[in-house]
């Protein structure tokens, strides 16, 4: 199932070269391009705000979007590159990759998990921490998973989810490929660790006696 893509929406620049991009800064705009997919190059601009909150919210490198600009046909790009201002660290110009729906690409796709009510461990109070809620695989840009699952069943206390644990969608691969990393874990409930390491501090008082 293919996860839903963002949009991002621009504006086609009618000019090129460092005078429009030097005007597109002045009215709060971002100049970009929008190269590959056997296509012609675009010039483009971005509102500032629009750009910098996408920034901020992180992983601007890895998402893919649904670029949208009137007069052009919608199309999926990932960015490529992100210059910024050597004083002020702002974005002063950005380039996207065009992707044909074979392509394959980076990006972080969500963990969710399942049959919590089917976990032993969590029964008896064990909380299940999600060491990675986001996992990043190499996908095919025209079948994106909206998510990948974990199942909770059979699980106790002190069990333990890698990555070779999960079925991947087909087509899907992690981007991590030399080791088995951890996506959850269950661990005892507080009070339980707690009392615990109680006794072990008892049986190390009785010991040293």
């Amino acid at each position: 199932m293919a996860g839903q893509i963002p949009d991002l929406e621009v504006t086609v620049r009618a000019g090129t070269g460092k005078g429009a991009a030097r005007q597109a800064r002045r009215d709060n705009l971002v100049p970009g391009v929008v190269y590959g997919g056997g296509a012609d190059p675009i010039a483009i601009n971005i509102p500032f705000n629009v750009l910098f909150k996408r920034l901020k919210a992180g992983r601007f490198m890895s998402t893919l979007f649904n670029l949208k600009a009137e007069g052009q046909d919608d199309v999926r790009v990932i960015c490529r590159g992100v210059q910024r201002d050597v004083v002020k660290d702002l974005p002063i110009h950005v380039d996207f990759m065009r992707l044909h729906r074979s392509s394959r690409v980076n990006l972080f796709i969500p963990v969710e998990f399942i049959n919590e009510d089917k976990a032993p461990g969590i029964k008896k109070g064990g909380v299940l921490t999600a060491v990675r809620p986001e996992v990043e695989l190499v996908v095919t840009a025209g079948d994106i998973p909206d998510h990948i699952t974990v199942d909770l069943t059979g699980l106790n206390v002190g069990d333990i989810v890698h990555i070779s644990d999960v079925t991947l969608p087909e087509g899907a691969r992690p981007t991590i490929t030399d080791r088995d990393f951890v996506i959850a874990n269950i661990s005892a409930p507080s009070g339980l660790r707690s009392a615990d390491n109680d006794a072990d501090e008892d049986e190390g008082e009785a010991a040293e006696e």
